[in-house]
């Protein structure tokens, strides 16, 4: 399977709460350099929003986040989502994101739930919540003892602290949605968006 880590430097982690902004938002971050898109099962729009980026935005790599269930991880899948995120992880969710056939990113905070996902055979791992549960100093400890391990991680990283996460050699990219503004994402102004994730796609230090 494709890694998730190399996709991008960013993934934005996208709430969709009106569908028909799908398309125009996942262009918009398309046009940046930001072909991963994940959306966020979080509202009730979030199935359709996939669907239509699936369908609609070719350049397009668009996965479902928030993740929690295997009836999550089906319905996802279904939709058209080509990567799975989570920001926990259970048995019977691993497992259902094991065979779903696309790439997927279990969620850890702990240095034990790293080595338990390890001892499962997934060494690619969201970081989450990642500026609460000790950001870049946290990381860059887990790197020594655990180099095998690598992470997306996503909670509270904003432009300003990107390009420490992603200048560890244990992070493959970071989640955020500083360049989905909420005005803008209101106001449907994707020149906006677009233009900030042109900005995101060259944060790799």
């Amino acid at each position: 399977m494709t890694s998730v880590l190399g996709l991008a430097p960013v993934v934005p982690v996208v709430v969709i709460d009106d569908a028909a902004d799908a398309v125009p938002l996942a262009c918009a971050l398309v046009a940046g350099g930001l072909p991963a898109i994940e959306v966020t099962l979080r509202t009730p729009a979030a199935l359709d929003a996939i669907r239509a980026i699936a369908d609609e935005v070719p350049g397009a790599v668009v996965g479902a986040g928030t993740v929690i269930s295997p009836v999550g991880v089906a319905e996802a899948v279904d939709a058209g989502a080509r990567f799975l995120v989570s920001p926990g992880w259970t048995e019977g969710l691993l497992e259902a994101m094991k065979v779903s056939g696309v790439p997927f990113l279990p969620g850890v905070s702990t240095a034990s739930e790293v080595v338990a996902l390890l001892e499962r055979g997934v060494r690619e791992m969201k970081f989450f919540p990642a500026e609460a549960a000790g950001g870049t100093p946290y990381l860059r400890s887990l790197a020594g003892p655990l180099p095998q391990a690598r992470f997306c991680p996503t909670g509270g990283i904003s432009l300003a602290s990107a390009p420490a996460y992603l200048a560890l050699p244990n992070v493959g990219c970071v989640g955020g949605t500083w360049m989905l503004p909420g005005d803008a994402v209101a106001g449907r102004d994707w020149a906006r968006v677009e233009s900030l994730a042109r900005h995101a796609a060259t944060l790799r230090a």
